[in-house]
């Protein structure tokens, strides 16, 4: 028997689920914890300078590595608010975030105490699963229980409220439980039946299509969803922001599908006859819930993890309840034993044909010359130089929504977006938690200069931990997307559109971080090279167009008569 304080003991119950890193914001409230940390060499502590940038951090980390990542709120009060944000966008990202925040002494609490939030009925709307720690000796269980639900398919972000009498308060405690007692080995495979019914429809398309969501990208299932589109012979199309779940150089890899995917992608889905989701919920960014996005005729097999999301928003002839990348291992194996398959082949050598030209378009189309730099040629350009093995992090706004479909991406996972969320300020704290789960990929976050300059402060947090990622700032001087909403709808009425930043090049330097500025592609082509091998946090402040605006959500507007 060993006694400890409760904040003791929640950082060796970190130590036991091997966590590596804590990305953090001292306060008095965790003392205790923080204090522990002190001695535990196997974690590093990442000091953070604002709670929701931390919890990005720990959101990127957690989607990079594939286990859970924790974040630390010092103080309870304006520390805990300060995470909403970021738990908000791990949810719509199923990323299993463990968030741990100090909380008023249990004696205070519905006594109008300082800093007083009733931080329970605050995450519950935003978490899997939300505690509130009663004792010190229950503190490893509670945290064992939060890194168990986190990992849990679905997965998702847990919240750990640690009062400060539970964290200062002493138990004795005999040991430490491993993952492994607890923790699922194992994942459901489909049933024979459902996979003998779903290889027989998929045999006789003419016009099959694979669509290949966040259950093929975060299981690292490229592998088996690939050898299934080979058998079958048909083209496979990624759910958005997820383009990085099948390599680019794959040629029955299409691209991204839906409202914001490319002309190929998308028509292929509208065409098919039958549709075998794999992993995806075939949601609002695939679709915006509509027949426009998806052919209302075909038939559709969807496999899925989770069994509230089959046939949720559009009905399926076939719904297997299953791990994605296992249930195309068996329909593979199905399709094997099927000596006359009705064949794709037309279907198919028409998609690589017409793949093919559209990439070739792309970069025809792409204005190199044009200045002020315009996005395609921006885009082209990234394309051309970004190694093949870079990780790259976006916002939202409509720069990096238009670029989100114009990389390519090589190689999984190398994709990390707010998905539904929408966020902005999110990609470059997001990129710091990815480099540190990956240190040896290169990391490039795309940024508009709102949103970097929401979270510029952690560029700190960059140069003081050695984090070297590369941050491209697309500065148009002004939220993109709304004023091309202004434009686009409000006859030109701009109000609050336009903003004004600091040479992010020079703000760079000052934080002791390398900057670059480019008013050309060619200066943007040899700064991004530059700022690779540079040995410090970078940051390229690059000119756009403030034209160059584009609305996505024109269907938001049809009451306007857009």
């Amino acid at each position: 028997m060993v006694k400890l304080t409760g904040g003791q003991a929640a950082v060796e119950a970190l130590k036991v689920e091997k966590v590596d890193h804590v990305f953090g914001l001292i306060g008095s409230a965790t003392m205790e914890m923080f204090d522990a940390l002190y001695d535990a060499t196997e974690i590093k502590l990442i000091g953070v300078h604002d709670e929701r940038t931390g919890t990005h951090m720990a959101d990127g980390y957690a989607r990079m590595s594939g286990n859970a990542g924790v974040v630390l709120a010092g103080q309870n009060g304006p520390g805990a608010t300060n995470l909403v944000t970021g738990l908000g966008q791990a949810k719509a990202a199923y990323s299993p975030v463990v968030s741990i925040a100090g909380s008023l002494a249990s004696g205070h609490v519905y006594r109008d105490a300082f800093q007083e939030v009733d931080q329970q009925a605050l995450f519950t709307p935003i978490t899997k699963k939300t505690w509130t720690a009663t004792s010190a000796d229950r503190v490893p269980e509670m945290v064992r229980e939060a890194f168990r639900v986190a990992m849990t398919p679905r997965r998702g972000p847990v919240q750990l409220n640690l009062p400060r009498d539970v964290l200062s308060a002493q138990a004795e405690f005999d040991s430490f439980q491993a993952p492994e007692i607890y923790r699922c080995q194992s994942v459901p495979a489909a049933a024979d039946a459902d996979i003998k019914r779903a290889a027989t429809m998929l045999a006789n398309a003419t016009r099959p299509v694979i669509i290949a969501g966040g259950g093929i990208k975060n299981t690292g299932g490229h592998v088996q969803a690939l050898a299934l589109a080979e058998a079958l012979k048909a083209p496979i199309v990624t759910s958005p922001g997820h383009g990085d779940a099948i390599p680019f150089g794959h040629p029955l890899n299409a691209g991204q599908m839906g409202p914001r995917g490319n002309i190929v992608a998308s028509r292929l889905v509208r065409e098919a006859d039958v549709i075998l989701a794999l992993g995806t919920r075939i949601g609002f960014n695939a679709t915006f819930y509509s027949y426009d996005n998806i052919n209302r005729d075909a038939a559709i097999i969807q496999v899925e993890l989770e069994p509230t999301a089959i046939g949720r928003y559009f009905p399926v002839a076939l719904g297997i309840w299953a791990d994605a990348p296992t249930a195309a291992v068996q329909l593979t194996e199905a399709l094997a034993r099927i000596k006359d398959l009705a064949g794709a082949d037309a279907w198919t050598n028409a998609y690589k044909s017409e793949r093919a030209a559209f990439l070739a378009q792309r970069d025809a189309d792409a204005q190199v010359d044009a200045m002020p730099i315009l996005p395609s040629g921006l885009f082209k350009t990234l394309r051309d130089v970004l190694p093949q093995d870079a990780a790259v992090t976006m916002d939202a706004g409509t720069l990096c929504l238009q670029a989100t479909d114009a990389l390519n991406y090589w190689t999984p996972k190398s994709l990390f977006t707010p998905l539904d969320f929408g966020l902005v300020g999110f990609s470059f704290a997001c990129g710091l938690g990815v480099k540190l789960a990956a240190p040896e990929r290169p990391v490039v976050s795309l940024m508009g200069d709102g949103g970097f300059g929401m979270t510029v402060s952690e560029l700190s947090t960059a140069v003081d931990h050695g984090i070297n990622t590369v941050t491209v700032v697309m500065n148009n001087r002004c939220w993109g997307a709304e004023k091309a909403y202004q434009r686009d709808f409000f006859g030109g009425r701009y109000i609050g559109a336009d903003i004004s930043s600091p040479p992010f090049d020079k703000l760079a330097e000052l934080y002791g971080a390398k900057g670059y500025r480019a008013d050309t592609l060619k200066g943007m082509a040899e700064a991004i090279e530059a700022a690779l091998t540079c040995g410090k946090p970078a940051v390229i402040d690059v000119a756009v167009d403030p034209a160059a605006l584009y609305s996505f959500r024109r269907d938001s507007f049809k009451h306007r008569g857009g």
